[in-house]
């Protein structure tokens, strides 16, 4: 990914843990790196296809102002969020915050603060079969979209598929999304494990009724063991009911860890 520099901005601003930072305000030096594909602008030289980076320079200076925060971490993460809100372009943006005149009683250069967001990709399973299963589905999937951290970017159609696990319980009605976020896996699950909570979803049987299942199947290409979000989610490649629509919207993704693209492992299982 191609990248684009604003280097060493000066902003006075009124950050800051202290009261006196806050009345009288002080120095802060802001740099950007931006992930943004510039072959078009370049070929073209139309400003269009790439970051106005005068503009971008003016923005990020009110956007800074606009409020006061007692940590610079704070800040940098507003502006982070800030340019991915706001440029489509900007696929992710590394904010660097220098605080030249911390006062720690102590000679520095500066205190600094960097961190890094992008948007992610991400697949998401969402399962029903309690009541009316299909409304379920699209309920869920509206309470994705009401959050501004998540883009849902596809939907697969919605398939009838038999229990899988425990086989005493109604047929499920299946889907899948593609959604971007800047979100780490734990906060998304989170967001996931809570919207279960609003609707209902009990968990008395493994693998049993449900009124509706979110699971996140693929994050990017992230590998991740931990108890609360296993990514790729285990077993997947064993289950028709998450292949079959995840092949509709994403067919030749692959799988990190067996290499496979979605639509050879669910023709592995079509074909046992």
């Amino acid at each position: 990914m191609d990248k684009l520099y604003l280097k060493d901005v000066e902003i006075f601003a009124n950050h800051g843990v202290f009261q006196e930072e806050k009345n009288l305000g002080q120095k802060f030096i802001l740099s950007l790196e931006l992930d943004v594909d510039l072959r078009e602008a370049a070929v073209t030289g139309d400003l269009s296809k790439s970051i106005h980076y005068g503009e971008l320079c003016h923005n990020i200076e009110r956007e800074f102002q606009k409020e006061s925060y007692d940590l610079i971490e704070t800040a940098t993460e507003k502006i982070a969020e800030y340019v991915l809100y706001n440029y489509n372009l900007v696929k992710g943006v590394k904010v660097l915050l220098k605080k030249p005149w911390a006062p720690i009683g102590r000679h520095l250069d500066s205190a600094a603060v960097e961190v890094y967001r992008k948007w992610h990709k991400v697949y998401i399973s969402i399962g029903s079969n309690i009541g009316d299963k299909e409304e379920n589905i699209n309920q869920a999937i509206d309470k994705l979209k009401e959050f501004r951290e998540i883009k849902v970017l596809k939907i697969s159609s919605i398939i009838e598929t038999e229990p899988w696990g425990y086989e005493e319980q109604d047929t499920f009605k299946n889907a899948a999304i593609e959604i971007e976020t800047f979100l780490n896996p734990k906060e998304l699950m989170t967001i996931l494990l809570n919207i279960e909570k609003e609707m209902k979803r009990e968990r008395i049987i493994k693998w049993g009724p449900r009124i509706i299942d979110l699971d996140i199947i693929f994050f990017d290409d992230y590998i991740s063991s931990d108890e609360y979000v296993t990514i790729p989610h285990p077993r997947m490649e064993e289950r028709e009911f998450v292949l079959e629509p995840l092949n509709e919207i994403a067919p030749n993704f692959i799988h990190p860890l067996n290499n496979k693209r979605v639509f050879k492992m669910l023709e592995e299982i079509k074909n046992k």
